[in-house]
């Protein structure tokens, strides 16, 4: 946690509690952590990111001005390997055995946050909400990742939407895009498919338009989730990813764009990946800060459960704003 010993400052790391899968119904939102970066088509180092964006949320207070302090906080632990040798294991059969824990993961009663990890495990964090009605993606990043899986490689960090398209998602906008980091063909595919680029320029001349376009975009879908690739932000807000470049958006558009989508009713789960501390030279980790601030303000727009309860089981998050 912080450095602070006044007992009036309540961070994350006094309200997030150990739990298990099954007790994870107690609770508001749980964190599952996937150590894991083999998909990485850059610099690798996310392996990393879970255990530092713990750390960074352990410290950061719960109070936010416009609606208090969060809801309660499971940690349910990080996703193993399971059995055999690491190195034998393929992403594909990675991507399999993490399916198979977040179905259990989205089908408890509480609000899932992912901590990666590489954007491969985008995949099989979002793809069993395809099996409960249609879904919508919002992704927050400056890359498109709707590659192809190709045979002699298997799945990616850049496969990630390509895949899920596959199996049938409904909607994507991504938010934040980088001129100059896309092919004209990832471009023109998503295009086709009714797809929302939302493009870090934009983000900058007007956020709350921005993140109404993407959220547009997921029309009438039954359940969206959120992908926070923390390559979207600027490389001065957050060096520390496998791709960080020049014009990205700013840590505040990104915060303020989080509280909009947290506030949506349809949200079914949300993931901050492509955090690599090791990847950043100095000792404030401005990456794994900015990420954990991210769940921070998406989970300060979420209602809790008593809200809900109150509510007849309907989200209490006021609408977009």
């Amino acid at each position: 946690m912080g450095p602070s010993n006044d007992n009036h400052d309540e961070q994350f790391g006094h309200v997030v509690e150990l739990a298990s899968i099954d007790d994870a119904d107690r609770f508001d939102a749980v964190l599952v952590g996937e150590p894991f970066d083999r998909a990485v088509i850059g610099r690798k180092g996310a392996s990393e990111g879970p255990a530092a964006l713990r750390q960074h949320l352990a410290g950061t207070k719960t109070h936010h001005f416009d609606a208090g302090p969060v809801g309660s906080v499971a940690d349910l632990g990080d996703v193993t390997m399971g059995d055999g040798d690491p190195e034998e294991q393929s992403v594909a059969d990675l991507q399999a055995r993490v399916r198979t824990i977040a179905e259990r993961v989205h089908d408890a009663d509480a609000f899932p946050v992912f901590l990666g990890g590489d954007n491969s495990m985008t995949y099989p964090n979002a793809a069993p909400l395809l099996d409960e009605g249609s879904l919508g993606v919002v992704n927050f990043d400056a890359h498109l990742d709707v590659r192809e899986v190709r045979e002699e490689r298997g799945p990616t960090s850049g496969t990630p939407y390509r895949q899920l398209y596959d199996e049938g998602l409904d909607a994507y906008a991504c938010v934040g895009a980088r001129h100059f980091e896309t092919s004209t063909d990832y471009a023109e595919y998503v295009r086709e498919r009714g797809g929302e680029v939302v493009t870090a320029e934009e983000v900058g001349d007007d956020p709350i338009e921005a993140i109404d376009r993407a959220i547009d975009a997921m029309g009438d879908v039954d359940r969206i989730y959120a992908s926070v690739d923390l390559d979207v932000l600027d490389a001065a807000a957050a060096p520390g990813v496998s791709a960080p470049t020049p014009g990205g958006i700013s840590s505040r558009e990104l915060f303020r764009m989080l509280r909009l989508v947290g506030a949506e009713d349809r949200l079914a789960g949300f993931e901050v990946v492509e955090c690599a501390p090791a990847l950043e030279s100095g000792t404030a980790n401005l990456t794994a800060s900015a990420g954990s601030r991210a769940i921070a303000h998406l989970l300060s727009a979420r209602p809790r459960r008593d809200e809900r309860e109150e509510n007849g089981g309907r989200d209490a998050a006021g609408g977009r704003r």
